[in-house]
């Protein structure tokens, strides 16, 4: 499980043998089942999640006690509550498995440690985030520039391994829109 690791962060940086093997004591790896939270509303959070195997999603639940879904992570990516995590604070969110996953789990303060005895994954940490940042941007603009058929349409077409692999209920959380709302837009696309 860890060479799924090791190839990502060669993506990043250059690390050889003997310094991937003193990194892989900062982490541990994690089984969880569909639907088990890792993280839950009010908790203080203390992980940063990389997905080996299966998907976990972020959400929060609204002043009507609906589920927003805010984040999705499949294989090679992060997730958890940024803030929370970076500031040692309580979330306000839920991290769950839409999947069976495999995950490699760091805590902040293995975290520190890792950082400042390999400066490089500094480096590696600061993509990661500089990636996720960006896709967040993008969210935003296409929440405010596209109707919400585009929204669905640009989502199919620049992740369409969401749009076949996340339940439907799901990918309309996600857009922001109800489970019936998004099987009109899939019913109109396919006449």
């Amino acid at each position: 499980m860890f060479e799924i690791f090791r190839l990502h962060l060669q993506k990043f940086i250059q690390i050889n043998e003997d310094e991937f093997t003193a990194i892989t004591p900062f982490f541990k790896i994690i089984q969880v089942r569909k639907k088990e939270n890792l993280l839950i509303e009010g908790a203080i959070c203390k992980s940063h999640y990389f997905v080996l195997e299966g998907c976990l999603r972020k959400f929060f639940i609204n002043d009507k006690g609906v589920e927003q879904t805010t984040e999705f992570a499949i294989e090679n990516w992060w997730i958890t509550d940024n803030i929370a995590y970076e500031r040692g604070l309580p979330t306000t969110f839920y991290i769950q498995a839409v999947e069976n996953a495999k995950i490699l789990v760091i805590n902040r303060d293995e975290q520190e440690k890792l950082l400042e005895q390999f400066p490089k994954m500094e480096r590696y940490f600061r993509f990661i985030y500089q990636r996720a940042y960006a896709a967040s941007q993008m969210r935003i603009k296409y929440l405010y520039d596209f109707t919400k058929e585009e929204f669905y349409e640009q989502l199919c077409k620049s992740q369409p391994e969401f749009v076949q692999r996340i339940p439907q209920y799901l990918v309309a959380s996600f857009l922001g829109f109800s489970p019936e709302y998004l099987s009109e837009i899939r019913k109109k696309k396919r006449s």
